[in-house]
């Protein structure tokens, strides 16, 4: 294998011929484009350059790295190239790689960023997505303006076939967690409570943290990583797909007809599986007292029946409504964001979820404070 060779020719006609010899491959030492500095600088300036590749038995992509750098220093020093001499097939390469010019700026990734400048690129990154999110929402709430009075248009059918993607066919994974939190539950607290032999109180604890807030905190996690991921993934999907383009093409709102949908269904239904999370956690806090702590059956109903309050229902139904419109708006909006390409379905749908459940930790601080300073 002969190894590659550089070979720089000058002509009486301020003309350098690149002499390329050899097998130019990544797996070999590679000349560098910097030998033709030195050659620009002596003697009588260079006008054009041309390429000699006739003892090339070899080349790579290392050959196409090289010719682009030397493409670009007889750029900067205005020398013409001609790439006659070259193969048909590196100057077809050339050719696509030379195609569209290099964005201004593209390679600034491996600069140096101060902290002062990320901090700042960050606070403006937080502030344009805290002005999309308030525009979406007022879109939605305009959305929701034009149904109440008959101008919004969508299918009855996605609203009913939503309606059962968040009801009937969740109830399999809310009963299973809502289960299992309501069996911890009562679990965390026999522990305590038995050293001071008030295995009762199990009651009151399991009954009041899953009715107030448990029960909707559970359900509306489950909610956000099971449907509105789904709503970001298959928004997403038609953004990619351009469906949504065509929609506004057609003169129909994408909002009225695929967000208003979603958010109607969400909210409805989240109420009505807070309720049935609600039982699971207490069928499972009914296991533990009767089975694990030698309570009876009327002990139990008759202390989670003084304990739970229709005080506390409301709150956990409330909590539930609010929690079902902002996991239905974060995957609606996370999915109107979404890019053209297929990795960002993935972002978006990641996105969807992790905005859905903060979203939900910090309403539920918010219900919390309100309820204190209340006093319910």
């Amino acid at each position: 294998m002969a190894l590659p060779e550089l070979h720089l020719e000058k002509t009486a006609d301020r003309n350098l011929r690149i002499v390329l010899t050899g097998e130019w491959t990544l797996a070999n030492s590679l000349p560098s484009a910097q030998a033709l500095e030195a050659v620009f600088s002596a003697g009588p300036e260079i006008t054009r350059a041309d390429f000699e590749a006739s003892g090339l038995t070899g080349w790579d992509s290392g050959l196409l790295t090289f010719l682009i750098s030397v493409m670009e220093l007889c750029a900067r020093r205005n020398v013409a190239v001609i790439r006659d001499g070259l193969p048909s097939g590196v100057n077809r390469l050339l050719a696509l790689a030379t195609a569209v010019p290099e964005r201004q700026g593209a390679r600034r990734g491996g600069a140096h960023v101060s902290f002062l400048e990320r901090i700042g690129s960050a606070a403006i990154d937080l502030w344009r997505s805290l002005l999309e999110m308030v525009a979406f929402i007022g879109e939605a709430f305009t959305s929701l303006v034009r149904l109440l009075t008959g101008k919004a248009r969508f299918r009855p059918s996605d609203l009913i076939l939503t309606l059962q993607e968040c009801s009937v066919d969740a109830l399999p994974i809310v009963s299973l967690i809502s289960l299992l939190v309501g069996l911890i539950l009562a679990f965390i607290g026999a522990i305590q409570l038995k050293l001071f032999g008030a295995q009762i109180y199990v009651a009151d604890l399991v009954g009041i943290g899953m009715v107030r807030a448990m029960g909707a905190i559970m359900t509306g996690i489950i909610m956000a990583g099971r449907t509105g991921a789904a709503f970001a993934a298959r928004i997403g999907t038609m953004q990619v797909n351009e469906e949504i383009d065509a929609l506004k093409t057609t003169g129909v709102s994408p909002t009225d007809f695929l967000v208003l949908p979603r958010i109607l269904a969400l909210s409805i239904m989240m109420p009505l599986l807070t309720i049935y999370a609600d039982l699971m956690g207490i069928f499972g806090g009914f296991i533990v007292g009767v089975f694990g702590l030698d309570l009876s059956v009327a002990e139990y109903y008759q202390e989670t029946i003084k304990a739970v309050g229709l005080t506390n229902v409301w709150i956990g139904l409330f909590s539930g409504f609010v929690y079902g419109i902002l996991v239905a708006i974060a995957g609606c909006m996370r999915g109107m964001q979404c890019g053209r390409s297929a990795s960002a379905v993935g972002d978006a749908t990641t996105s969807a979820v992790v905005t859905s459940i903060v979203s939900i930790v910090v309403a539920t601080a918010v219900i919390t404070v309100l309820c204190n300073i209340m006093g319910i």
